[in-house]
């Protein structure tokens, strides 16, 4: 299966849980009557008018044809392994074999891709756990009878392999190929990648028992200043972290993490299992570390992930003075770690309809050009998007598509400014996988998350500058600006410090130190406190805190969020500062280049070098900037 493909759909999944897109919000207690009295509520997904839902129907009208791709698949699959050995002897062989791997990769997508979307829409229905049961089961003997193309290329000499690269014929080829053999010292045995292979299921134990383990564990109920009880789950935290009442937020948070505590040694047990397998892999595959065999793997270089966290670093004191400024403005005399999230100032929070949002996406998306635009409105109107969540839908929200499809977008919309925004990233995502499937062969047509989630987060910029620039008034400026702090803090600082931490925890494994629970809540904790700075009380509980992110499960993943948003705070800059020069740069050099080159290359081409330390900077630089003019806009009340 194409990476990009599971990279997309698990990242966007995962997206609220650990707070990515924007942990700020408003007080649930005070606005939470009114929107649930404007918004559509149903019951169930018959309920929902079509207009809102997704039509997969685009993918197959009906079970009978999916039942066609599924076998199809199966029996190329068959063929495909009976040329074992046969098919790279020459140049014209060779061809070959990539071709029929991407004819067989191109039906296996599109099955797996319905099935499993099917079932997000209506996870509580059996006849569609079934389905996605069995497209598991083909996706898994596709990747047995396919294992071994990679380690045979790997094996062809250096001289026949410059001799096939100079041939016309495999120009689309070229970097699929040159990947390969770049990673010729990490490719196993054709016996040993097939074992590697079938041992897949088993790497994904720690991540399974934690998702298990974290929808099992039954939080307490709270009670809020007026004496109601209130349900505290997984999904409802931020939401009282939000509190504007400071005792529930309080209670909120030591509530939540004394039970995670409860279940400490699993979830050390947990997540050390996933840090040792990680280990293992990298050490199977002959590479230095973990950190090293995820990055070179997608041909990212290992600097790239220790200057992030060295830069970062250096510019500490900045998100020390915004903490600072927070603990001013909520007027406490000690800042805890549950006052973060509470909004430091208030604006009405209307209910934002469905419709609304679209115009508030499309307008806000304009510098990116007519033609971006109509293609946003063909997907608003043409059942590219799921947009209300139901009792049996699956949470959170994502991008998926294969390469034969239109983008798909799944939503959970409930009418907040962060929906809004939700969407417009979504689509970022959405846009890219259009503009690449229709420009790319499908051997390229895929991209690493270092890319895609710059897409996704250079949509977000260009709204929030479309909003500002529409705010009304002082107030909601300071909101917007207080808004977009809370970005570079979730995104920028946030996910490097997880980056730091989950290199830090490899490393002990590797020395052999132990990652009991003691052990974890001592490196995490020790982290928050160098992250948030000295006005900032950093209470016992959230050295707990690694328990509850899922992203820990995916191995050195979130750095990319981090890289992503430097690189799309520079590419948003220069779409408003170029127009079209700009837009036309980053569409035919980024948005359509899949992976017809390495990450940072591709980067490069659209106007940003992540190979420097130079976008974090100026990252840096535009959070002071922001962090300025919050400042004076207070200081003028």
């Amino acid at each position: 299966m194409k990476k990009s493909l599971l990279i997309i759909f698990t990242v966007s999944i995962l997206l609220f849980s650990i707070g990515i897109v924007s942990e700020v919000g408003y007080s649930a207690e005070k606005v939470y009557a009114e929107k649930e009295a404007a918004k559509p509520s149903y019951k169930n997904r018959s309920e929902i008018p079509e207009q809102y839902k997704w039509k997969l129907e685009h993918i197959y009208p009906n079970q009978q044809e999916w039942e066609k791709d599924i076998k199809k698949a199966i029996e190329l699959a068959n063929k495909f392994a009976k040329y074992e050995g046969k098919l790279i002897k020459s140049q014209k062989m060779l061809k070959k074999a990539i071709d029929d791997y991407s004819n067989l990769m191109r039906v296996h997508d599109k099955a797996y891709v319905y099935a499993h979307m099917m079932l997000d829409a209506n996870s509580s229905n059996a006849k569609l756990q079934d389905l996605a049961d069995r497209a598991d089961k083909m996706s898994v003997s596709v990747r047995e009878n396919t294992s071994w193309l990679s380690p045979e290329i790997a094996e062809l000499s250096k001289k026949k392999i410059n001799t096939y690269l100079r041939d016309e014929s495999l120009t689309d080829y070229n970097y699929f190929i040159s990947n390969i053999i770049r990673k010729k010292s990490h490719t196993l045995s054709k016996n040993m990648e097939e074992l590697l292979a079938q041992s897949s299921p088993l790497a994904s134990t720690p991540k399974n028992i934690f998702e298990m383990l974290t929808k099992d564990i039954q939080f307490p109920v709270i009670t809020d200043k007026d004496g109601k009880e209130l349900e505290l789950t997984r999904s409802n935290f931020f939401s009282y972290l939000e509190n504007d009442n400071r005792e529930v937020r309080k209670k909120a948070f030591q509530l939540y993490y004394e039970t995670l505590k409860k279940y400490q040694d699993t979830f050390a047990q947990t997540l050390g299992g996933e840090v040792k397998g990680n280990n293992f892999y990298a050490k199977a595959r002959k590479y230095e570390s973990a950190m090293e065999g995820s990055l070179i793997s997608n041909n990212v270089p290992t600097k790239v992930y220790d200057q992030l966290i060295e830069t970062v670093n250096q510019h500490l004191p900045l998100m020390h003075r915004y903490m600072a400024l927070k603990k001013k403005m909520l007027g406490v005399e000690e800042l805890h770690m549950y006052d973060i999230y509470t909004p430091i100032v208030q604006v009405e929070q209307n209910y934002i309809s469905f419709e609304e949002a679209k115009k508030r996406v499309i307008e806000g998306l304009k510098p990116l050009g007519e033609e971006y635009t109509s293609v946003l409105k063909k997907g608003f109107e043409e059942g590219w998007i799921d947009v209300y969540p139901t009792k049996d839908k699956r949470g959170g929200a994502y991008q998926w598509s294969s390469y034969d499809t239109h983008p798909y977008v799944l939503l959970n919309y409930e009418g907040t400014r962060d929906d809004v925004s939700t969407i417009a990233h979504e689509l970022g995502h959405a846009m890219q996988s259009y503009y690449t499937n229709n420009n790319q062969p499908y051997i390229s047509s895929g991209y690493p998350i270092f890319t895609a989630e710059v897409a996704s987060t250079m949509n977000e910029q260009l709204l929030w500058h479309n909003e500002y620039n529409s705010a009304k008034t002082k107030q909601e400026k300071i909101y917007l600006l207080n808004q977009r702090l809370e970005n570079f803090r979730t995104t920028l600082f946030r996910q490097t410090q997880f980056a730091e931490f989950e290199k830090m925890i490899h490393e002990k494994d590797q020395k052999g130190e132990s990652l009991n629970a003691e052990a974890l809540k001592k490196v995490y904790k020790s982290l928050n406190e160098k992250y948030y700075g000295p006005v900032m009380i950093s209470d016992e509980e959230i050295a707990m805190e690694w328990a509850r992110i899922p992203h820990f499960y995916s191995s050195f993943y979130v750095y990319q969020y981090a890289t992503s948003f430097a690189a799309s705070t520079a590419l948003a800059k220069q779409v408003l500062e170029e127009g079209e020069t700009a837009v036309s740069r980053i569409r035919n050099n980024f948005l359509s280049a899949g992976s017809s080159d390495d990450p940072i290359s591709i980067l490069k081409e659209a106007g940003v070098d992540m190979s420097t330390a130079a976008p974090i900077e100026e990252t840096m630089t535009v959070f002071k900037e922001t962090l300025d003019e919050l400042e004076k806009l207070l200081s003028e009340e």
